[in-house]
């Protein structure tokens, strides 16, 4: 590459080393190395970057420079760095967003924006004081068949939205996960209705082109915990699922099995003491795994959401009811989680729910389907893509290095869009507290709520 050409490059920034960064070090070291360049991370785990150092120094590429993690404004400076990517914890998002944005950089931040609705007013507020800009990546609008149910909304085939029906069932190996990992503590995560919902919520946003007024919440934790585990008679529990007990069951994690969990966290362990592998029934996690909302939108539809997050198979459901039909979009990810010889867990991606088949055999993996009123079902094709989160990691990470040209349908996805599918997470959190549905105007959002109105003026 020549001086000219790398002089073009975009600088980035990463805040936090963990798994979820090595899709945007991937991204930058490889197909979009002509318009990025890492030149910055920092983590709290020094041992982390180590791992992601080790790999690109592997594939001769230059490993980045460090910095400290309280120090994202004097390096924005010292490196000149155009973009941060922030993939650290969701309690940390609002901190570096708003150092990031106060040091004259552009944010990419991972779903969720934030946790709690004084971050949400710290993020608005730093975007209406520097003019800088904020892109959540959600990556399920970038999914070929999210597109397409998209695509068949807003091309008005079922008429006006009056409803949707969404359920979201996560296995017992992904679903689990979210019970060893720090998610479990709700100050942490603000639970499952915002760390992992806010990208269905976001869906549903999107796919509506449609804002939340207000949410009524239902749910507990009522498969794992300790609680529950005695209640079930299931006896004594391992400490985690690393260490060679009699105790280890199906729900233990073994990071020694799988070589990135093992080098990315339980070889970092000493650094910082983290536990990626707790067991899943222990006492004290404080996050729901089975939660159930009716939220009512500004234009006038409503929707009724289900997650479970102990289900055998895992995929999602939604039903979009319009005033000409009524649009179905089924999608299994996983199709079971089987136990192999040694008794441990094995994810079975080509094994399907029930009984469901092509007409050639195949097994039915997604399906969209669209009835108007009077008139036959017929399904819609859904184009076939490879990758992480049903082809649209790529995609995204193509917008977001690459840039997006002319997108109909809309897709990337700004700070206002965040604090949308956050919002129904906030308030789906205090109904559950209080019993009572609560509106999105009570969150007191401060700008954020000044921009969710204008939103709503020019939709």
């Amino acid at each position: 590459m020549s001086a000219a050409a790398a002089d073009r490059r975009i600088r980035y920034a990463i805040v936090g080393t963990g798994s979820r960064a090595q899709m945007y070090v991937d991204a930058i070291a490889g197909p979009h190395a002509d318009l990025a360049e890492l030149v910055a991370w920092t983590d709290t785990n020094a041992g982390r970057i180590g791992w992601h150092e080790r790999r690109l120094t592997t594939a001769g590429i230059p490993s980045p420079t460090r910095f400290a993690p309280d120090g994202l404004g004097a390096a924005v400076a010292e490196h000149r760095i155009d973009r941060v990517i922030v993939t650290s914890p969701d309690w940390t998002h609002a901190d570096h967003v708003v150092a990031a944005l106060e040091a004259g950089a552009d944010v990419i931040v991972e779903k969720p924006l934030t946790t709690t609705e004084d971050d949400v007013r710290r993020i608005a507020d730093a975007v209406d004081r520097t003019g800088r800009s904020v892109t959540v990546t959600f990556n399920y609008r970038y999914a070929p068949r999210n597109a397409s149910l998209k695509d068949v909304i807003h091309a008005g085939e079922i008429g006006e939205v009056t409803s949707v029906h969404f359920e979201w069932v996560l296995d017992t190996s992904h679903g689990a996960d979210y019970f060893r990992r720090w998610h479990r503590d709700k100050a942490s995560s603000g639970g499952l209705l915002i760390h992992k919902a806010s990208h269905h919520f976001d869906l549903v946003n999107w796919w509506l082109d449609d804002v939340p007024a207000r949410v009524f919440a239902s749910g507990g934790l009522r498969f794992y915990g300790a609680e529950n585990a005695r209640r079930r008679g299931m006896g004594s529990r391992p400490r985690r699922g690393t260490e060679d007990s009699p105790l280890r069951d199906a729900f233990s994690l073994d990071l020694r099995e799988d070589p990135v969990l093992r080098e990315l966290y339980f070889e970092q362990e000493s650094h910082d003491g983290y536990l990626r592998d707790r067991d899943v029934f222990d006492p004290g996690i404080s996050i729901e795994d089975n939660l159930s909302l009716v939220v009512d939108f500004a234009r006038g539809a409503s929707m009724s959401y289900s997650l479970n997050a102990h289900a055998p198979w895992e995929g999602y459901t939604v039903a979009v009811n319009g005033t000409l039909g009524r649009a179905e979009l089924t999608v299994v990810e996983r199709g079971a989680v089987l136990l192999g010889d040694s008794g441990r867990p094995v994810v079975d991606p080509s094994a399907r729910p029930g009984d469901v088949e092509h007409e050639d055999g195949r097994p039915v993996s997604e399906r969209l389907v669209v009835q108007r009123h009077f008139g036959a079902a017929r399904g819609v094709p859904i184009p076939q893509e490879d990758g992480g989160h049903g082809g649209g990691d790529a995609r995204l990470l193509s917008e977001l290095f690459r840039g997006s040209g002319d997108d109909r349908l809309g897709r990337a996805a700004t700070w206002l869009d965040g604090v949308c599918s956050v919002a129904v997470g906030l308030a789906g959190n205090r109904s559950l507290e209080s019993g009572q549905a609560v509106a999105i105007d009570d969150l007191g959002l401060g700008a954020a709520s000044r921009a969710f109105a204008a939103g709503i003026r020019q939709r």
